[in-house]
């Protein structure tokens, strides 16, 4: 009679997936399959959460059918303005998602300015300082002028004149103010109508509030008499910083000032940076080893006080171009495609300086670089890396994070377009997330601690694919879906369920050659209220897996405040119905009996999350 032999996983998953090593080596906490599934605080594995929509309805400029791509979130002294891009429009708003235009320099009509792409990239620096200090958004994109997001200037209205002496020809000379008008400032200049002359121009020299209060005459025109009754029609050489109106978009060249040598033409970056008190941009067509920052305090002004530019021809070999922009402990980092840049000073730009270059690694795609306050993580050409640990090892053979992954991930990024690769950082669950929207997967990598060799514990999520990411201030971790901006939360995909599958690596029991016939499998799981899981077996290596099926407990749950919460032993008469003060949440220990033979076993559970959490604590 053979012995019965016994194994328990005590934490399954635990060690996420392992793609790379011989399966019957592996260590029992390692996966070989763990889709739709994170590793939670308390190291068990267990199902990602779904999504639900923010926007009530879907914006008619966006549709249905077309994915929002790129969420960002600018902080104002009245909270958060959201702005959201699909379908080459720019939107505002959460609940309701507001089409927004880009407008002309005076705030009167709408720019000529055309959107073929929504991958843009923004970065937020407050214009000015101190109570006075205004919030500003600035955006990129490959083959677009930069836009800025601020309160728009206001053109001033109501102003009458009448003119009081004329010279030859009908110039006017001197006229006074009938209406003042409101919404104007000094240095306004003013293009008239009315009257029976042409031509005449005014500048607003003093206000009575926002009123005009006295003019200086700019062009006198011709053809006026005295006593002709003017008005102001259309005021330009607006103080694009006056903040007088609501948000909206308009250019950087409309705004501020852009480098020398440049127009908003031509002066096109596809990377943006706010830090040390100024905007970064790079990446242009014609011009990828430079980097521009603008004055202090001021993002706009790319030309004057102690704006200027960085060029890394010197220390980018072979023409590296740049692809990303961030800022870690008091440095610049330059990531380059093949080449990594660190600047040190760069608050007081006169000592910038070279503090760190490493070679043969650099970043394919813009939005993976992401910083989680202690690292910056980033995709490299070799798989996902911690910049923390590329400096560490710079001089040795390098460990990613992505190392119990590589290849199969490698092959997966080869299919895409880099520019479509997001990837973002949530701190509330301490993972890393890497879109990759060709082939439909996002990486999960936990952060919480890495694993002996440095790399991070790693799952696959495949069904919720996301276009664009981003963690407000709320701690909301929002996601593009199609006609949708939706939030990470709840346990179904917008009401729908989504499959949730784990498989353990294969196991011998230390005896490579035995037959095994296996008798009886024991799980515990948590959570699951009256769902349905399969629980799957196979041997030597095939897919062909046998298979049962186990209903899970329902959950008895009972509000705080709305039941009558007691000792369900008691059996006293009294009449109230008491009810078990319960979060919903159920721990199941079950068995099931099981059959079939082989040298070596892969055990395995799929569930339809929907609604539910589930985790597994155990398998015996």
């Amino acid at each position: 009679m053979r012995p019965i032999l016994t194994a328990s996983i005590a934490a399954p998953g635990f060690l996420g997936l392992n793609l790379q090593e011989s399966s019957v080596q592996l260590s029992s906490g390692f996966a070989l399959t763990a889709q739709n599934c994170v590793i939670d605080r308390y190291g068990r594995i267990g199902a990602r959460k779904g999504w639900t929509p923010v926007n009530t309805t879907v914006n008619t400029d966006l549709g249905a059918t077309n994915p929002v791509e790129f969420i960002f979130e600018m902080i104002t002294a009245g909270g958060g303005d959201t702005i959201s891009a699909g379908n080459n429009k720019l939107f505002t708003g959460t609940t309701t998602m507001t089409t927004k235009t880009v407008r002309n320099q005076a705030n009167t009509a709408d720019a000529s300015y055309t959107i073929t792409g929504n991958n843009w990239q923004a970065s937020s620096l407050p214009f000015g300082d101190g109570s006075d200090a205004k919030a500003h958004a600035y955006l990129v994109q490959i083959g677009h002028a930069p836009l800025v997001y601020h309160e728009l200037p206001e053109s001033g209205t109501g102003a009458t004149f009448s003119v009081s002496t004329v010279g030859g020809g009908g110039d006017i000379t001197a006229v006074t103010v009938t209406a003042a008008g409101s919404g104007y400032n000094v240095g306004d200049v003013l293009t008239i109508a009315g009257g029976t002359g042409t031509g005449a121009k005014f500048t607003v020299a003093t206000l009575t509030g926002t009123g005009v209060a006295t003019v200086t005459l700019t062009v006198a025109g011709t053809g006026y008499t005295d006593s002709d009754a003017l008005t102001s029609t259309v005021t330009t050489n607006i103080d694009p910083h006056s903040h007088d109106g609501a948000f909206g978009f308009q250019q950087l060249g409309d705004v501020g000032t852009l480098p020398p040598g440049y127009t908003t033409s031509d002066f096109k970056p596809n990377c943006t940076l706010a830090a040390y008190g100024r905007i970064w941009m790079a990446d242009i067509v014609g011009d990828r080893q430079t980097v521009y920052f603008s004055r202090l305090l001021d993002g706009s002004d790319f030309s004057g006080g102690d704006s200027g530019s960085l060029s890394l021809n010197s220390v980018f070999p072979n023409n590296d171009q740049i692809i990303a922009l961030s800022a870690h402990n008091g440095f610049l980092i330059i990531f380059g495609r093949n080449n990594i840049a660190i600047y040190g000073n760069p608050i007081d730009v006169t000592e910038l300086t070279l503090a760190e270059f490493i070679p043969n690694v650099g970043c394919i795609a813009r939005d993976s670089v992401v910083s989680t306050g202690t690292d910056i993580i980033f995709l490299s050409d070799a798989g996902v890396r911690s910049l923390q640990r590329v400096i560490q090892e710079k001089s040795l053979p390098f460990r990613d994070m992505s190392k119990n992954v590589r290849d199969e991930l490698i092959s997966n990024v080869s299919s895409e377009t880099a520019a479509n690769i997001k990837a973002v950082y949530y701190d509330r669950d301490a993972f890393y997330l890497l879109s990759l929207p060709a082939t439909g997967f996002v990486y999960c990598f936990d952060t919480r601690a890495a694993l002996q060799d440095g790399s991070s514990r790693v799952t696959i999520w495949d069904s919720i694919l996301p276009k664009a990411f981003y963690v407000n201030q709320a701690k909301q971790l929002l996601i593009g879906k199609p006609g949708y901006i939706g939030n990470y939360t709840g346990y179904t995909d917008n009401t729908a369920s989504y499959r949730f599958r784990y498989f353990t690596n294969y196991f011998d029991f230390d005896q490579p050659t035995s037959l095994k016939i296996i008798k009886k499998i024991g799980f515990v799981v948590i959570g699951g209220s009256g769902e349905e899981i399969a629980i799957k077996w196979g041997f030597d290596y095939t897919e062909s897996y046998l298979a049962v099926t186990k209903v899970l407990d329902i959950a008895e749950v009972s509000e705080y405040n709305t039941a009558q919460y007691t000792d369900p032993a008691d059996d006293n008469d009294d009449e109230s119905v008491a009810a078990f003060y319960s979060n919903g949440i159920v721990l199941e220990k079950f068995n099931v009996n099981a059959g079939g033979n082989g040298t070596v076993l892969q055990l395995g559970l799929e569930a339809d999350i929907d609604g539910n959490p589930l985790s597994i604590q155990k398998i015996d």
